[in-house]
């Protein structure tokens, strides 16, 4: 199964996202979506599991949560933004959410893979306009079996 994990939109959807999550059978969005149409936009590609960031205006709030459980392709995870964590790390998800085989957090706008015990915690960076130095990014992840696989892709800050 072929997963799209992207945050930190900040309503700005890349063309280049419909490129990159062709073929996808699921989206993930870990929060700080902007405007609600981002949501639709992506839900033309696969179906969505999002969550709301601590940016995210009432549209957002008001039809997603905080925290979201997703079940994929036999793994469970939980979606969060992370900024209730202050600076979210995989320690803290780890300890907060033993029981998931993976976590997907936003809010730092650097991505990250770690293996903290049994729990994979990962970020794909932020894919909206560059914040903090950062580049845009997002990731497609492989899941096969009891493995989740991300990759990370980077996108070109130039191009909307």
């Amino acid at each position: 199964m072929r997963i799209g994990i992207i945050s930190d939109t900040h309503g700005l959807l890349r063309a280049e996202v419909f490129e990159h999550f062709e073929g996808v059978e699921h989206i993930v969005h870990a929060g700080d979506v902007g405007p609600a149409d981002i949501l639709d936009e992506l839900a033309t590609i696969a179906p969505v599991t999002a969550v709301s960031g601590n940016t995210d205006d009432w549209d957002i709030r008001n039809i997603v949560r905080e925290v979201a459980s997703v079940d994929l392709d036999g793994m469970s995870g939980v979606v969060v933004h992370g900024h209730r964590f202050g600076s979210p790390t995989p320690t803290k998800l780890a300890a907060e959410y033993p029981e998931a085989d993976f976590v997907i957090f936003g809010h730092s706008h650097r991505p990250l893979v770690q293996q903290v015990g049994s729990v994979l915690a990962v970020n794909p960076g932020s894919a909206g306009p560059p914040r903090f130095g950062s580049v845009p990014t997002l990731m497609v992840a492989t899941i096969e079996g009891d493995q989740m696989s991300p990759r990370l892709i980077h996108l070109d800050p130039g191009r909307k």
